[in-house]
C-alpha cells in the first residue's frame, strides 16, 4: 500500500468496520489495524514506511570504531586488511569483511575515492619494448565452434538451424570450443594466431615453437622476454623448452593489463574478424584466419607503426607482400 492508500484506508475506516473495509481494500485485518493504530497513534507521519534496521544490534561495530577505520582511511590510504591489523594491536577485534563493509558504507573502498580530485592514486606505466623481439606476449583466446551450415548468425535465433547447431556443439553436457593461441611482438606488434583445439602445455609448446619460427622469417632472431599470464599452459614445466635461453615472465595474477598488447589484439581480432564476418563452418573461419594473419601484419594500419602496417617496423623491411585479396 502506498502512503495515499493508507490514507484512504484511514477515511473509510472513521465510519465502517475495519474488517470490512480490509476486504474491500484486498489486505488482511491485522494489516488495516496496524495502520489505524499507528495514525491514532502518531499521526500523518505514522503512515510514512519505516526502515527495516532492527532498533537494538548487540554485535553492531561501535561508532568510535567506525571514526577510527575512517581516519586511518582517510590519513593513510591503508587497506581493509591493514587498518583491522592496526585495531588489533589496540586490542580492538574486528574482521576484514567488516572493515571491507564500513568502508564501503563511507564511500571510501576504493582509492580514488579518497583523492579531493577522483584522480587515481596509481600513476600508469607504459610497458615498452626497445627493440624487435625484446618482448613477445603469449595469450589464448577461447571462442565458441561453428557448426556446419552456421548458427543462429546465419538463420536467426530461434531457427531450426540455429537448434541444431546448439545440439551439435555439444558433447556430453558441454560445449565446444576453439582457442586461438596468439604471439606479438611487442615492439613492432607482428602477430602470429593460430586456431588450436585446445589449451594444454603441449599445444602451447608446439605453438610457441612455430611462433618463433614465424618471427624468425621476418628477422626476430632472438627473442628476449616471453610474457605469458598464469595459464596452465604456461606454468607447465616443459614450457621452458621453448624459453631457448629467453626469459619467462608471468605477469601479476588478476592484472591483464600487464599483458595489454596481446589483449588490445585480441580486440581488434574480435572486432574486425571473428564477429565481423558470417562464418558458415569451423574450417571456412579458419581458413580465413590465415588470410587475416597476413592483412593484420602487412596491410592494416597501425598507431604504433605511424598509421603504417606492423611489418614496417622491422628492420627487414617488406618484401614479397602477398595482397589480402588473393
Amino acid at each position: 500500500m502506498s502512503v495515499e492508500g493508507r490514507r484512504r484506508l484511514i477515511e473509510r475506516c472513521r465510519t465502517r468496520p475495519i474488517a470490512h473495509v480490509a476486504a474491500e481494500m484486498g489486505i488482511s485485518r491485522q494489516c488495516a489495524s496496524k495502520w489505524v493504530n499507528r495514525h491514532d497513534k502518531y499521526g500523518d507521519a505514522g503512515l510514512l514506511d519505516r526502515p527495516s534496521v532492527p532498533h537494538h544490534q548487540p554485535t553492531a561495530t561501535p561508532a568510535q570504531v567506525v571514526v577510527r577505520i575512517e581516519k586511518m582511511r582517510r590519513d593513510h590510504k591503508w587497506s581493509a586488511r591493514r587498518i583491522a591489523r592496526e585495531l588489533a594491536g589496540e586490542s580492538v577485534t574486528v574482521a576484514v569483511r567488516t572493515v571491507s563493509r564500513h568502508l564501503a558504507y563511507l564511500g571510501l573502498n576504493r582509492r580514488r575515492f579518497i583523492d579531493p580530485t577522483g584522480e587515481n592514486n596509481r600513476e600508469p606505466r607504459r610497458i615498452h619494448a626497445r627493440w624487435p623481439g625484446h618482448m613477445v606476449h603469449l595469450d589464448v583466446k577461447k571462442v565458441g565452434v561453428i557448426s556446419d551450415g552456421g548458427g543462429w548468425r546465419v538463420h536467426g535465433r530461434g531457427s531450426e538451424q540455429a537448434k541444431q547447431s546448439m545440439r551439435g556443439r555439444r558433447r556430453g553436457g558441454r560445449a565446444r570450443y576453439t582457442y586461438l593461441h596468439t604471439a606479438i611482438d611487442g615492439f613492432s606488434r607482428l602477430a602470429y594466431t593460430e586456431a588450436l583445439p585446445d589449451e594444454q602445455a603441449r599445444t602451447a609448446i608446439g605453438f610457441t615453437h612455430r611462433a618463433r619460427a614465424f618471427f624468425t622469417a621476418h628477422g626476430i632472431a632472438h627473442v628476449h622476454r616471453i610474457v605469458t599470464d598464469n595459464g596452465s599452459c604456461y606454468r607447465a614445466r616443459d614450457f621452458a623448452t621453448v624459453l631457448r635461453g629467453a626469459r619467462h615472465q608471468r605477469i601479476t595474477p588478476y592484472t591483464p593489463r600487464h599483458n595489454g598488447k596481446v589483449e588490445r589484439y585480441h580486440r581488434i581480432l574480435a572486432e574486425e574478424f571473428l564477429y565481423a564476418h558470417t562464418w558458415t563452418s569451423e574450417q571456412h573461419r579458419s581458413e580465413a584466419l590465415k588470410v587475416w594473419n597476413i592483412h593484420y601484419n602487412y596491410h592494416r594500419p597501425h598507431t604504433t607503426a605511424g598509421n603504417q602496417p606492423p611489418v614496417t617496423r622491422l628492420h627487414t623491411g617488406v618484401t614479397n607482400v602477398v595482397t589480402s585479396y588473393s
